[in-house]
């Protein structure tokens, strides 16, 4: 296996990623009830990633108002981050390794972890 270096192993990070989201009994119908168009969406988050992890400057919206507003419709629980969390190490594992490997499970954490918090402190304003 080889680390993360391009954008094409980001796309395939992402894709493999979300077919075993959407997949999933517990979280899939969160993404499969509210995305339309899937193509665009992989898109969207493969700049994401690209951004994050190769510093590519392409994503430049904001991932906090469309969690919020989908929290709004189906309430996310630490637990859906945690499942989301897994299946993402588990994708990575299969597919990566390597140092940036290991940087894009560190942000996914973060990530995941300041989301929940994000979301949590929200629903109380």
């Amino acid at each position: 296996m080889k680390d993360i270096e391009t954008r094409e192993d980001i796309q395939l990070l992402v894709s493999s990623f979300y077919e075993k989201v959407r997949a999933n009994e517990e979280i899939g119908y969160f993404f499969n009830e509210t995305i339309k168009d899937w193509d665009k969406h992989t898109e969207k988050l493969v700049d994401f990633w690209e951004t994050n992890l190769l510093f590519v400057r392409k994503y430049k919206n904001n991932p906090f108002v469309a969690h919020h507003e989908l929290d709004e419709k189906f309430p996310f629980e630490q637990y859906h981050f945690g499942i989301w969390l897994q299946l993402w190490f588990q994708n990575m594992d299969a597919l990566f390794e390597g140092e940036l490997a290991e940087t894009a499970k560190r942000r996914a954490r973060k990530m995941a972890t300041f989301m929940y918090l994000n979301i949590f402190e929200n629903r109380t304003k």
